[in-house]
């Protein structure tokens, strides 16, 4: 039988902490194959996303469109499913709703990477962005690393209203400020998940930053300055997702910057939190999404 999850029962089936596990145990399984995936534009300006991946046990696709064009009109702009199959059997037996596992997963990954790679992870935490990545990286941050104290700058004032109004019902400290790049300085934790259609931050970074970008995912999207992302690359590191970065990181391509010279994720995860800031940048894969089935399969049939 297949089971349809709609995006309530997505969500529980993915609790933060066990999502960021299963994210880990996929970089660290050889059984693990994620084919490239195929992004076709649409008319319009949208894209559709055809995402595959497989271990031993189970294949999966995920099928979402994104339209950016729905930003502000009350449409999400990610709309799609996540299929996952039963290896042995070739049945189907999860349908999950896609725009929730791609903001959970994302935000799963960024955890892992904070988890790994920044020298403080206490925050206060600088979110730019407040729509449904701004929402989920709050969540995951407060789940996984303990953050209390949160700042949020966004280009929609209800937008930010509505996330520091989730973060104070979460028991949380929230600011909603007009400037981020000042707020630079008194946070150790940033995350930036705009629409990436223009710069959102050249300040120069603390020592101790961990900045998670992941707005930007091909290669004409932006939220960082060229200057900030080559003063990360100077003075601190870069570290990209995965390899699929190497063509898709905006950010790092605009700032002329040799991307594929950049460790991925799966080669630092044994590794210490380094001197200077660390620049996490994230666009995407397949496997990220093969991680949030393996434990939504796990939840639904534990055996």
């Amino acid at each position: 039988m297949t089971r349809l999850l709609d995006a309530v029962a997505t969500a529980a089936a993915l609790p933060y902490p066990s999502l960021v596990a299963q994210i880990e145990a996929v970089l660290r399984d050889p059984a693990v194959q994620v084919p490239p995936r195929l992004v076709q534009p649409l008319p319009g300006g949208g894209s559709l996303f055809v995402m595959p991946a497989l271990d031993s046990r189970v294949a999966i696709t995920k099928l979402i469109t994104f339209t950016p064009a729905n930003s502000g009109t009350g449409r999400p702009t990610i709309q799609g499913d996540v299929v996952v199959f039963d290896i042995t059997t070739g049945e189907r037996r999860l349908v999950l709703d896609g725009p929730t596992v791609t903001a959970r997963r994302t935000a799963a990954v960024s955890v892992l990477a904070a988890q790994k790679l920044a020298a403080n992870t206490r925050g206060p935490l600088l979110i730019v962005g407040a729509g449904a990545q701004g929402r989920s990286h709050l969540d995951a941050f407060a789940d996984c690393l303990g953050v209390t104290e949160v700042r949020i700058a966004s280009r929609s004032r209800a937008s930010a209203d509505s996330l520091a109004a989730h973060a104070r019902s979460r028991g949380l400290q929230a600011e909603v400020i007009e400037d981020p790049n000042a707020a630079l300085r008194e946070c150790p934790l940033v995350v930036t998940c705009t629409p990436a259609s223009g710069v959102v931050l050249d300040a120069v970074p603390r020592e101790d930053t961990f900045l998670a970008a992941v707005g930007a995912f091909t290669p004409k999207m932006v939220e960082l300055s060229p200057a900030l992302c080559r003063h990360f690359a100077e003075h601190g590191r870069i570290v990209v997702d995965t390899r699929d970065a190497d063509h898709e990181a905006g950010d790092l391509i605009q700032a002329a910057l040799e991307v594929k010279a950049f460790a991925d994720l799966r080669a630092l995860l044994d590794s210490a939190a380094g001197a200077g800031p660390t620049l996490f940048k994230s666009c995407g894969w397949g496997g990220w999404d093969l991680a949030a089935a393996r434990g939504a399969h796990l939840a639904c049939d534990p055996e």
